[in-house]
């Protein structure tokens, strides 16, 4: 699928289309059970089909979580691969997250297989690692600017772990992650609009004092059952939450896996953000 658009671009038509939801598809055994499939591969068919038929035609943004298909081996990367077609050629895009990290070749290698027009795995944007220095993911950085792609960089994660590195102070003083958003701010520094590079920070995080004015989309993963609330966005975001990326997953995919209560609960999630994020 040719990209005619940066994919900062594509993103803000998308959202201001379909509202700003992105839904992510998270096959863990436990929903594959809920929907009574089996834990297999024909089981993660099923389930992954039966989202995107339901909502392919319905909502913006789409974050499949890799490592729910690679533990099926070659059978499960045909799912994710086959999915992302279907979601891309239905208006969606498709954010994979991967979190790929690496240097020279091989982060040339990723970036190869997600991020290029005709990769194997070719979708609008992909979550990455910059935990080896940011100048590592420069070959991501190429390929998706080539590409019309985009990246959504980890920075401010939600998991009790991530101040251990995020809050550290770099030897040019400072934060970890206050270095990945300033880096962002200058990839993005020549947009009109929403750039192409984006950050994750968790919807759970409850404040920060960084800067998360980056002139891109910031990826919030952490709502719904995870305890992020739209309400919490504001806080969390403050004057940039209007380039907020919402991701919820098992309030969602938990509705399924009946078609109509799929769509009934992403219309529901998706008004809630439109009321808060100004869509």
């Amino acid at each position: 699928m040719s990209n005619n658009k940066p994919f900062g671009a594509r993103l803000r038509a998308a959202m201001d289309t379909r509202g700003p939801l992105c839904v992510g598809i998270d096959p863990h055994a436990h929903l594959l059970d809920a929907w009574d499939l089996p834990d297999t591969a024909e089981g993660l068919a099923a389930f992954t089909y039966g989202v995107v038929d339901a909502l392919a035609d319905q909502v913006a943004v789409f974050k499949p979580q890799s490592a729910f298909f690679e533990r099926f081996g070659s059978a499960g990367i045909a799912v994710l691969e086959q999915a992302t077609i279907q979601l891309r050629e239905a208006g969606a895009l498709v954010i994979i997250d991967a979190k790929r990290g690496d240097i020279g070749t091989t982060m040339a290698g990723y970036a190869s297989a997600y991020l290029a027009e005709k990769g194997p795995l070719a979708c609008d944007a992909l979550t990455v690692s910059p935990y080896l220095g940011f100048g590592s993911l420069q070959p991501a950085i190429d390929e998706a600017r080539a590409a019309g792609a985009g990246l959504f960089v980890l920075a401010l994660t939600s998991n009790p772990e991530g101040p251990q590195f995020q809050s550290a102070r770099t030897t040019d003083g400072p934060t970890v992650a206050g270095a990945v958003l300033d880096g962002l701010r200058e990839l993005n520094a020549d947009t009109d609009d929403l750039g192409s590079f984006g950050a994750v920070v968790g919807a759970t995080i409850s404040s920060t004092t960084e800067n998360l004015d980056i002139h891109g989309p910031l990826l919030a993963p952490g709502l719904g059952a995870q305890g992020g609330t739209p309400e919490s966005l504001t806080k969390v975001f403050g004057a940039a939450v209007r380039n907020v990326v919402p991701a919820s997953s098992r309030e969602i995919l938990a509705a399924g896996p009946n078609p109509t209560a799929l769509r009934q609960a992403a219309t529901r999630t998706n008004d809630a953000y439109r009321t808060v994020l100004g869509y």
